[in-house]
């Protein structure tokens, strides 16, 4: 009899579960699929064997990465090897819903793996009532350990992408393309619109960026003199092309322009000039990362053509696990296609056509040629994906065996063997790697250094600190006194300035009693003689301000009167 148990892998851990009856016709009838969605009948016919939780977090992660690379994990491992009954009268079956990971359990366990069928029935029975199945485990408690280890292994997934270097390359020479693309549909939009102005230009200047910066410079072409031949010769490199259009602006048949329009024409233009040259920056960008993913496919192949393939394999281990004949139609799927429907002709090359190598053979050789540079693109693919420090000098040796076999086909010179130059480009190789790594640790070794100059600097800096307060603390005191000193020094100025002041004041006070007291004195005689004086008004006003500012003064005169009276 046949004893079926099924693995299922959860975010809390993996479980086995041991199924009662099994009849393959049986579980597949629509009732049956039918009876899986309710827990009762479920549970008569599956039984829980065992269970084994993940300790940690990290240790469900580490299993789901095993899992999702068809690996077995040591802890899936033991928890089999413990629970699984290998040896006895009953034959055990293991059904397992991934038939990656079946593979790789037969192998290393020698038991017949099942999948699919009743498995697939089983498994979809145990996701739905799993947390109902197992003593402890409720259904809030479920989800979240789904949804925890969901968010951990994708986020892994996004930080330790194997092909996150290739994403640059993909998106640049993508955008490289849509680039040719548009400045090549702008520039005959341009030449379209300027060349009802000044329809011969088209003739003399063929390229498309060197025409929109001339229709930029010359603008209305009645005002195209002599003195502006210096800057046409800038732009066109060419003196004779530089008079060629001056002189055409001179006998043109184009339509005069308003100026509104000339304005839209320079400035659309100026437009399609600053997208060339930022093409020109994204080619060097594209290059420069080339460099640094895939050296010995660059070196090779060139970096458009090597970007073009990783691009359309969808990363660099892709193309690396490619095969030489399928790199060699890689971007011919089409033609290869038509020609398996109709029986025709399969095509000798895709991409790879774009190579000069192609290019230079002669007609009967280019099948041949095709297939040798396929080979070797392959090689150099495989070496910049897996190498830890990636040189360009097999793609170098590749190139050169690549010339000798186009030699060979033109002139017959045989070329070197292929273990010779592997052997040249591996010891070369070990020189550049060495030296790369003795420069790698000469930086890490200054990086160190640094880091421990800031830390120093740093405690120097708290330490310093700490004592410029305890000085400004001890200093404090000894300013205070001298501060109290100036204010002391300054309080003493002032009295002294204000003792001087009232003497002043005093003399003043005293030269205007003895004014008034004449006054008065001559008032009197003046009424003993019965002279009446009238005072003016403005004499009124002073004696008046002068009683208001000295009252002894009236008191005097108060007493002077009585005296006399009496």
């Amino acid at each position: 009899m046949v004893l079926l148990h099924v693995l299922f892998e959860h975010a809390a851990g993996y479980a086995l579960f041991a199924v009662k009856e099994v009849e393959e016709i049986g579980m597949l009838l629509p009732q049956v699929e039918a009876s899986v969605l309710s827990l009762g009948k479920f549970n008569s016919m599956v039984s829980l064997a065992a269970f084994f939780p993940f300790k940690s977090a990290q240790a469900a992660l580490e299993n789901m990465n095993a899992i999702s690379e068809g690996v077995v994990h040591a802890d899936l491992k033991l928890f089999l090897e413990t629970n699984l009954p290998l040896t006895g009268k009953k034959k055990a079956v293991l059904g397992v819903s991934d038939a990656k990971i079946g593979a790789a359990l037969q192998e290393e366990f020698t038991i017949s793996i099942q999948t699919g069928g009743v498995v697939a029935e089983i498994t979809r029975g145990l996701r739905l009532h799993f947390h109902s199945l197992v003593k402890g485990l409720t259904a809030q408690a479920a989800s979240k350990a789904q949804l925890g280890l969901g968010h951990s292994y994708s986020r892994a997934k996004v930080k330790f992408n194997v092909n996150r270097a290739d994403n640059m390359i993909i998106q640049s020479i993508a955008l490289l393309d849509q680039l040719d693309k548009d400045i090549n549909t702008f520039s005959m939009r341009v030449r379209e619109w300027y060349g009802y102005h000044f329809p011969e230009l088209i003739k003399i200047v063929s390229d498309n960026s060197m025409y929109c910066r001339l229709a930029q410079l010359i603008g209305n072409r009645k005002e195209l003199s002599e003195e502006s031949l210096e800057s046409l010769e800038e732009v066109v490199m060419d003196s004779a092309k530089a008079q060629a259009i001056l002189d055409a602006s001179r006998s043109s048949m184009g339509m005069d322009i308003s100026p509104i329009d000339l304005i839209n024409i320079e400035r659309f233009s100026n437009r399609v000039v600053s997208l060339a040259a930022y093409r020109l920056e994204l080619q060097e960008y594209l290059r420069s990362k080339m460099s640094q993913v895939a050296p010995n496919l660059a070196a090779l192949i060139g970096e458009v053509v090597g970007a073009r393939l990783i691009s359309h394999a969808g990363s660099l281990t892709n193309l690396a696990k490619y095969p030489a004949s399928t790199v060699q139609i890689l971007g011919a799927e089409k033609a290869l296609f038509r020609a398996l429907k109709t029986r025709g002709n399969t095509p000798k090359y895709g991409l790879i056509f774009h190579s000069t190598f192609i290019g230079r053979a002669a007609a009967k050789n280019k099948g041949r040629i095709s297939r040798y540079l396929a080979n070797k693109c392959t090689i150099a693919s495989r070496i910049d994906c897996f190498s830890e420090l990636p040189t360009s000098v097999f793609g170098d040796k590749l190139r050169e065996q690549v010339e000798e076999r186009l030699s060979f086909y033109e002139t017959g010179e045989v070329p070197r063997k292929n273990v010779d130059v592997m052997k040249e480009a591996v010891k070369e190789a070990s020189d550049v790697t060495a030296e790369l790594k003795r420069k790698l640790e000469k930086k890490e070794k200054k990086r160190k250094k640094r880091e421990k100059k800031l830390q120093e600097l740093q405690e120097n800096g708290e330490t310093n600190g700490e004592a410029e307060v305890e000085t400004e603390e001890a200093e404090t005191p000894v300013v205070k006194k001298k501060k109290k000193k100036k204010d002391a020094a300054e309080e003493m100025e002032v009295q002294e300035q204000e003792a001087a002041a009232a003497e002043n004041g005093a003399e003043e006070t005293s030269a205007k009693k003895k004014k008034k007291r004449k006054s008065e004195v001559e008032e009197v005689e003046a009424t003993d003689n019965g002279t009446e004086q009238t005072a003016t008004p403005a004499k009124k006003k002073k004696k008046h301000v002068e009683a208001e500012e000295t009252p002894q003064a009236a008191i005097s005169e108060k007493k002077k009167k009585k005296k006399k009276d009496c």
